[in-house]
């Protein structure tokens, strides 16, 4: 459970870096490119640096590695143009009740993780809560033939859980962890600079001072995310007991989104609706049937 506690919390501040980007009008997609570098120095320090580099495309979570880097950055467009197009609230919700694709999908492929009853009901108010707890309410007016956005949006995020989860499953154990966030991160890294390029924006913006303390900032908070889940799903107790992938994914999103909400409004003064605290207190109710499942 402390990995999860560790998860919930780097996620949570990934949240506080990017309100305080957005409020000081840094670009966030240079932080972004230099947080995927710091992170893939991270798992760089943490891998076996005797390790042999050359084979690694031989190992069989290499592809999964590629295929979630490039994915962390095609999502992060599509929520930045969404935002744009559909609105903030829709992109929201889509992306957090994404949560439902890697739970389901944990289900069907670890044993392990068999849905009991108690278990059932802790999903149902999970996701509950979460429709709750991001709930804003606000004029929805956009055009019909843009709701493709948020649909991509919920089903690639909920893929990209679903893939970590697959490549936790069969390849990825706490020894090869580190070596695997290292070709993520770098992946991502390279998207990310790739994509930059094709925008034409000046990569002289990628080493101003306030983009690369944000960076690194964000890059740790990241590697930390990923790392503490994986952590999490690995984790067996002496008895080889383990959390369940349904459970890891659920506990994780609701614990960052009510701990999001509450920093929201003590910190960033934000206002909370009533239907919000409404999210906050079934989540913690969901999270404690969740976690005695």
């Amino acid at each position: 459970m402390i990995f999860l506690i560790f998860s919930i919390l780097s996620s949570t501040a990934i949240y506080v870096i990017f309100k305080y980007i957005d409020r000081i009008k840094i670009a966030s997609f240079d932080v972004i490119i230099i947080n995927y570098i710091t992170a893939s120095i991270l798992g760089l320090l943490l891998s076996d640096t005797q390790a042999d580099i050359f084979p690694i495309y031989q190992n069989q979570w290499f592809p999964y590695a590629i295929l979630i880097g490039v994915l962390f950055i095609l999502m992060f467009v599509v929520i930045a143009k969404s935002s744009q197009i559909v609105g903030i609230a829709i992109t929201t919700v889509s992306n957090k009740m994404s949560v439902i694709i890697p739970i389901t999908f944990s289900i069907l492929i670890d044993p392990l993780d068999k849905l009991t009853n108690l278990k059932a009901a802790g999903i149902i108010l999970a996701i509950l809560a979460v429709f709750l707890s991001v709930y804003r309410k606000r004029k929805i007016e956009f055009d019909p033939r843009n709701i493709y956005l948020p649909i991509i949006l919920f089903l690639g995020m909920g893929i990209v859980d679903s893939i970590v989860k697959y490549a936790q499953q069969y390849y990825v154990n706490d020894d090869v962890l580190p070596l695997f966030t290292v070709i993520l991160f770098i992946m991502a890294a390279i998207a990310g600079l790739v994509t930059k390029l094709l925008r034409k924006t000046p990569f002289k913006a990628l080493v101003n001072p306030k983009v690369l303390m944000w960076g690194i900032l964000l890059g740790i908070s990241n590697y930390g995310s990923l790392y503490f889940v994986i952590k999490a799903l690995n984790y067996k107790d002496t008895y080889g007991g383990h959390i369940g992938g349904s459970v890891v994914f659920g506990i994780n999103n609701l614990g960052i989104i009510a701990l999001s909400v509450i920093i929201g409004l003590l910190v960033f003064k934000e206002k909370i609706l009533k239907i919000n605290w409404v999210g906050i207190i079934i989540s913690f109710i969901a999270i404690y049937i969740l976690s005695i499942t």
